[in-house]
């Protein structure tokens, strides 16, 4: 005669798992797009701001030379790279945009809804420049205007991107699953019976 496992030893019944990812994965999706809309009206506020009050490549101080508030106007993306190829960048951010979408509908964790809330708000802001700024449809001028020592100016959807991108990096590192749950599940052995 042979005997059965209990439930619990082999892990959730696939029903009950799909029903507790489902219901991990709506909190997600909530998550990442409130997290999204809120970088996209931060960094579109920031840059209203910046357009309104600020002279074009006039440095004001914050932290020395370290930090400080200059607006420019970038064609392409961080150290001046590819700026007249603006089209290119457009390109970028809507196939991040789709990208992050997509895979979006595999989150559970809420860890992992954060970091993917982080980078599509800055995709999406980012998408938004290109398409609508001037000088044209598609190859609009990003408004940067956080400068950071001699090095780069950005905004603030650079830092939102940075940050998504750090945190995905460490959730990938320490096993934190996309779908949330539990890390591992371990059958628990038994000895056997006589």
């Amino acid at each position: 005669m042979t005997e059965s496992t209990p439930p619990s030893e082999t892990g959730p019944e696939p029903a009950t798992a799909d029903a507790g990812f489902a219901r991990r994965r709506s909190r997600a999706l909530v998550i990442i797009l409130l997290i999204a809309v809120l970088v996209v009206l931060a960094d579109q506020l920031t840059k209203l701001w910046a357009t309104a009050t600020l002279q074009v490549g006039v440095y004001h101080s914050l932290i020395g030379n370290l930090l400080g508030i200059q607006l420019i106007y970038n064609s392409g993306a961080a150290f001046s790279f590819l700026v007249d190829q603006t089209w290119v960048f457009t390109i970028i951010a809507a196939l991040a945009v789709v990208a992050l979408l997509y895979f979006s509908r595999r989150v559970g964790a809420r860890s992992w809804a954060v970091a993917f809330g982080l980078l599509l708000g800055g995709a999406v802001t980012h998408l938004g420049d290109r398409l609508f700024r001037a000088p044209s449809f598609g190859q609009g001028h990003v408004v940067d205007f956080i400068a950071y020592a001699d090095w780069f100016i950005g905004n603030v959807a650079d830092i939102a991107i940075f940050c998504g991108a750090v945190l995905a990096l460490i959730l990938a590192v320490v096993g934190v699953p996309l779908r949330g749950g539990p890390r591992h599940t371990h059958a628990h052995p038994h000895p056997p019976t006589d």
